[in-house]
């Protein structure tokens, strides 16, 4: 079961007004930071970054990403707080998703999609089954192949991309589906503990049946 978002909880944009690629999350070696650098330079389009770089990972920030912000096009605005996200996500054109590792599920993914902002992701762990290919974005397996799949990614629906989040992954639809949990559970329960209540009696063998 995926997890849920209130549908209130970030607002929708269907005209992404800032015209940049966003990543959002924290600078990483797993994270892939540079890849996102690397596709948004390709394909001529801003990126901003809004990350966290956590202490284990100073060294790597430092020697292999910081020297990276310096490109034409390429801003590092630090980490943004849960009231700044929304703008930030809703003005972007798409969100780029470049992780190396298996993600257990990248709640930052559906954050994009609840603003309408498409989904550009590298397949691992849960994104292919959290994107939705050709609706919510398209999920990669290379830089090439990301290089050459942005137009289309940047040409979806927003509103799709919206309604789809709201159809998947809003609070309410996680809600419902913990009550259908729930509720078999405690059919299962109730069945075995009628199974239990039924009576053995002996048949003409002595032997006890049900």
């Amino acid at each position: 079961m995926y997890h849920g978002l209130p549908a209130d909880l970030l607002t929708p944009t269907l005209s992404a007004r800032g015209g940049y690629l966003a990543f959002l999350g924290r600078i990483s070696p797993e994270k892939r930071v540079d890849r996102a650098i690397e596709i948004a330079r390709a394909v001529g389009l801003p990126l901003k970054i809004a990350a966290k770089v956590d202490r284990v990972d100073e060294e790597y920030f430092k020697t292999e990403i910081e020297p990276l912000l310096n490109l034409p096009g390429i801003e590092y605005i630090g980490e943004i707080d849960e009231l700044r996200k929304s703008k930030f996500l809703g003005d972007a054109r798409a969100l780029i998703f470049p992780i190396d590792w298996p993600e257990p599920f990248g709640l930052v993914m559906i954050e994009a999609m609840a603003c309408g902002t498409p989904v550009l992701a590298f397949r691992k762990g849960s994104v292919p089954e959290v994107v939705d290919s050709g609706v919510t974005g398209e999920v990669v397996d290379s830089v090439g192949e990301a290089i050459c799949k942005i137009g289309s990614v940047l040409a979806l629906d927003r509103g799709g991309v919206r309604r789809r989040f709201e159809r998947r992954f809003s609070a309410a639809r996680m809600a419902l589906d913990y009550a259908k949990i729930y509720r078999k559970l405690m059919d299962t329960g109730a069945t075995r503990a009628g199974e239990h209540l039924v009576p053995k009696i002996g048949n003409s063998a002595g032997e006890v049946v049900h």
